[in-house]
């Protein structure tokens, strides 16, 4: 977009005494072209943008021009970077922060520009929760979110099973998956990588901040860390093994009807296709049962070899439905 570029020239011109027309243009990945009509733009709205002719010459801001987007504290500058994401910065309790910030930004901007952030919130929207559910809010969230901010420690109690738990821990980061929050924590004066461990917020029963701060990990990679959990807990629960044949439409579709974390494990592990090209697989999944549900979305591009009683079922279910067609 031609606003934001503009916004990049300016703060590219004030970061360094003078750019040549080659440079910005690398920098902004357009022509030199569209370089001196960006700049005659700029100046033409105010900008003192300024052309030194020559073989050494540039463009350059004169007279110590800067640009107003100062302003902004802390708070409202890391909101600024979850604006894309409403809801959970309403949720956080960080809709305030955020929305000042926004018009501080707003304020700063060329006139021209000014809706900019109208007419991007119109065509770019992030809806977080999966379908079919109505997501409710935790009501400890925001003192969890505080606390994430501040790198406090928390003392919380949660539920786990039928008990109640109480642990000291260092809240790393949150993450909304599928409408639901979960906090990323290591647990309080323990070592090593399982200290390091993902709570439900929901399940929280209390959330208390000691005001003593920790010293994070400067290591620590959220989206990492949250991306190898997840397919840790998806193939955890993978306790039972059906051998499949597939064939080459099978092999395709198997990511879509079940695990894809599981269906990647037995694509990786098997061996050649055979001479018909359908694959022999063995597919971890959670039970039989689960198995029957998610296999029959193969229908006749899969075929179960083990264990017998899941070949059985499906062997029943094809009579059924040849049956059923037959009619």
């Amino acid at each position: 977009m031609r606003a934001a570029r503009l916004i990049k020239m300016v703060l590219l011109l004030q970061s360094r005494p003078s750019m040549t027309a080659a440079e910005l243009a690398r920098e902004l990945e357009v022509s030199e072209r569209t370089v001196t009509r960006d700049a005659q733009a700029l100046s033409e709205a105010g900008v003192p943008v300024y052309a030194d002719r020559g073989r050494a010459g540039g463009y350059r801001l004169i007279g110590g021009y800067r640009t107003r987007l100062t302003g902004l504290a802390r708070g409202e500058a890391e909101a600024l970077f979850l604006s894309g994401v409403p809801g959970a910065l309403r949720d956080m309790g960080l809709a305030d922060a955020a929305s000042a910030a926004r018009l501080k930004v707003s304020a700063a901007l060329l006139p021209s520009l000014r809706d900019a952030s109208r007419t991007a919130a119109q065509r770019f929207h992030l809806d977080a929760p999966g379908w079919f559910t109505e997501p409710e809010t935790p009501e400890l969230l925001p003192a969890v979110a505080e606390a994430v901010w501040d790198d406090r420690r928390i003392t919380a109690r949660y539920r786990r099973g039928e008990r109640e738990v109480e642990r000291e821990l260092e809240p790393y980061g949150l993450v909304l998956k599928a409408g639901v929050w979960y906090l990323c924590a290591r647990v309080a004066r323990a070592a090593g990588e399982g200290a390091f461990r993902v709570y439900r917020i929901d399940r929280f029963r209390s959330v208390a901040a000691d005001g003593e701060r920790f010293a994070r990990d400067e290591e620590f990679d959220l989206p990492g860390f949250w991306a190898e959990r997840a397919e840790q807990f998806a193939l955890s629960i993978l306790r039972a093994e059906v051998v499949l044949r597939l064939s080459p439409e099978g092999v395709r579709l198997l990511p879509y009807a079940v695990d894809p974390p599981a269906a990647r494990r037995a694509l990786d592990a098997a061996g050649p296709p055979g001479p018909d090209g359908w694959l022999t697989v063995t597919l971890p999944v959670e039970s039989a049962e689960v198995a029957h549900s998610q296999l029959r979305a193969l229908g006749p591009e899969a075929e179960v070899l083990a264990p017998e009683e899941l070949r059985t079922r499906f062997a029943a279910d094809a009579r059924n439905l040849a049956a059923l067609y037959e009619r």
